[in-house]
């Protein structure tokens, strides 16, 4: 019989309070900027269903893609699925940034920047991601 080295679970130190707060700032922003977004897909102004025609996008999607604009910023917002809303709100970003390269438009940079400070905030407020990127200092 073999013996099983046990390795306690990883744990990361919780961050400063300046790193708690840049990092529910510059996550707060950006999941606004997504709320703000999905809340126009649910009312149709006329801009936004001429963005939809522009990008290729039937108008008919707009409320799909409204719900899960809103829902992936949610759940990117509730402190017990972050890390699950940035991955899900990283998959809608990169369909965002594939839709404005496909008409070879430069918005895409503006979805990659999005999903870098999404990313950045929750690294500043989260112990668990820390563990899984130990970046060091």
């Amino acid at each position: 019989m073999t013996a099983v080295n046990y390795q306690p679970p990883l744990t990361a130190n919780p961050p400063s309070k300046a790193a708690l707060w840049i990092g529910w700032i510059l996550s707060v922003l950006p999941a606004l900027m997504l709320i703000f977004s999905a809340v126009m897909k649910f009312m149709h102004p006329p801009a936004v269903l001429e963005g939809l025609d522009h990008l290729g996008w039937p108008r008919q999607h707009a409320l799909a893609l409204g719900i899960i604009e809103l829902g992936c910023a949610i759940i990117y917002l509730i402190p017990a699925t972050s890390i699950l809303g940035a991955i899900l709100l990283t998959g809608y970003l990169g369909g965002a940034c594939a839709t404005h390269f496909r008409i070879n438009e430069p918005q895409a940079v503006s979805a990659v920047i999005l999903g870098i400070v999404l990313w950045l905030g929750l690294f500043l407020r989260e112990p668990r991601l820390r563990v899984l990127l130990p970046f060091k200092r």
